[in-house]
């Protein structure tokens, strides 16, 4: 990868909070570029940039107003990290990628660095908005191992909870699947009914459908997937074009897996416009409170991807209010558990304020509103269109709460390169982790050498979705706090995957100096110490250090 890849800014048309601001910048590597290539597409000025071994550094804005981020390996982790092969053979990455083939296996990309690098500039930009609500806090430091804890958190969770769930075992065979005519794919049913409607169609006898359901569900959570044999063989029995219609006709979403990144559209990471309207201040910050401290946050969300950016912000200092449905979000029962919840729904949301409301009915319309009305942010990643139907887009609630910031976390954004045209998300599968790796391309670069491409069960397009969609509602609060306009921010999984494309490991990277661990066995290593904390069972810290 030539040293200047990421730092060509790309005509986003969408709004630039940081115009008019300089960035100085020290060091060289992976993060530190993407930060640069991030911060200028949001409008900052690259005034100088030393590529030297010192430390990274990146410097936004100059005198009274200046914020600087350190940006480094091992941050609180006691180990000599010098690399990524390093960080993710002693962070977990490498082990939880490496289940479903029976042995550590690094990712392929640059995984912890590139998300190192979008903490970087979420650091930056909390801290300038801190100073712009006349906060204190103008340092930040973060690291390429705090960003890897990060993305195992929910592994480590689990696998520290009261009943640990039961090791995975390696398993070669689907998914992806294999058609009659060679075409791999890969496919998603969200409920068991799809699930039984589909291989039942296929002709599998019932019991071993219900035999697959568990492993296919769970593989999101424990990175394996291991299926009855019959599954296989069933799809080599039929056409791609044959799957796809018994996929469409029971609500199953199919995909074939490319074995490259799509030409022509690349969506930006994230889209942020400004709303018209009235202005109006945000909340002045404390003092000594945390960079978000003050603000309000509800959270309409599900699965991974959404509630990891309302764990963001809350780890910012916001007041994060979640909306569930009546009788509480299903994930919460989902083993294994710490007390009476979910480890893994814990891990997301365990700072969160739970409000219970069914947006399908006019009162628990009217309670959510009424929760808007007193947030500066509201965050979903609804399904496409039932935003609308429940009255909660953008176009409403602006118009009823000018100034609000109206973030959206979707799978595929609002247009998506199919073969040489473009295609409305709605009209596109379900936007889900393994999907969207097996459409963007990002799964070629991520299957172990000599494997057939298969997406990796890590959920790295959730956690770097998540990321990307977090660090583009603080610049829309930066430009918020800047303009008094409300601000409107799209970012989905497809817009991550593309920007993880950027980031495949250099031939000549140096080899990890560490022997891969399972984020089990962090949980009792002293090196960790002041990484990792206990609330019920083992979770990172924060990643992010500010000081004034």
């Amino acid at each position: 990868m030539r040293e200047d890849t990421l730092l060509r800014p790309a005509a986003t048309g969408t709004t630039a909070p940081l115009t008019g601001v300089t960035l100085t910048a020290t060091g060289r590597g992976l993060p530190l570029r993407l930060a640069i290539h991030l911060l200028q597409l949001l409008g900052a000025r690259l005034i100088e940039h030393h590529r030297s071994s010192a430390p990274a550094r990146l410097t936004l804005g100059s005198g009274s107003d200046a914020v600087t981020c350190a940006l480094d390996w091992a941050g609180p982790v006691a180990m000599p990290l010098a690399s990524e092969a390093d960080v993710q053979a002693a962070c977990g990455l490498a082990a939880v990628h490496g289940r479903r083939y029976g042995a550590a296996r690094p990712l392929g990309i640059e995984y912890a660095s590139a998300a190192a690098g979008v903490l970087a500039v979420q650091g930056l930009l909390a801290a300038r908005l801190a100073v712009l609500r006349g906060g204190q806090a103008r340092r930040v430091r973060t690291s390429v191992a705090g960003a890897a804890l990060l993305a195992v958190g929910q592994y480590l969770a689990a696998a520290t909870a009261d009943d640990p769930p039961e090791p995975t075992r390696a398993d070669d065979g689907p998914p992806p699947f294999t058609s009659a005519d060679g075409v791999r794919f890969e496919i998603e049913a969200l409920d068991p009914g799809q699930w039984l409607a589909f291989w039942s169609g296929l002709g599998v006898a019932r019991p071993v459908v219900g035999q697959g359901w568990p492993p296919f569900q769970l593989r999101f959570a424990t990175g394996s997937c291991s299926l009855p044999a019959e599954l296989d063989m069933a799809t080599r029995q039929l056409s791609y074009c044959q799957l796809s219609r018994a996929a469409t006709a029971v609500g199953v979403s199919i995909v074939p897996v490319r074995a490259h990144g799509p030409s022509g559209y690349r969506p930006p990471p994230w889209r942020i416009e400004g709303v018209p309207g009235p202005g109006s201040p945000l909340p002045a910050a404390s003092a000594d409170g945390a960079p978000l401290a003050g603000l309000v946050v509800v959270e309409m969300t599900r699965r991974l991807q959404g509630p990891l950016v309302g764990h963001l912000l809350a780890r910012l200092g916001a007041e994060v209010i979640r909306v569930e449905p009546l009788g509480g979000d299903p994930s919460r029962g989902v083993p294994p558990m710490v007390g009476e919840v979910s480890a893994r729904f814990h891990a997301l949301n365990r700072t969160k304020r739970v409000v219970e409301a069914d947006p399908r009915s006019s009162a628990g319309r009217r309670a959510i509103r009424e929760l808007i009305a007193g947030a500066e942010v509201f965050l979903h990643n609804l399904a496409p269109g039932k935003a609308e139907a429940f009255g909660l887009d953008p176009a409403q609630l602006s118009a009823e709460h000018p100034g609000l910031v109206h973030a959206c976390a979707s799978g595929w954004g609002g247009l998506v390169d199919t073969e040489g045209g473009t295609s409305s998300g709605a009209l596109l599968p379900v936007g889900t982790d393994y999907l969207v790796q097996a459409y963007s391309g990002l799964a070629a670069l991520v299957t172990p050498p000599g494997r057939p491409v298969a997406p990796a069960l890590l959920t790295i397009t959730d956690v770097f979705g998540g990321l990307i969609s977090a660090t583009g509602v603080l610049a829309a609060l930066v430009a918020r706090a800047g303009s008094g306009l409300g601000q409107r921010v799209d970012s989905s999984l497809f817009s991550a995957a593309i920007a993880l494309l950027d980031t495949a490991t250099p031939a000549d990277a140096p080899a990890a100096r560490f022997a891969a661990v399972a984020p089990e066995e962090l949980a009792a290593d002293p090196r960790f110490a002041a990484a990792l904390h206990h609330d019920r069972c083992v979770l990172p810290r924060a990643p992010w250090e500010f000081h004034t």
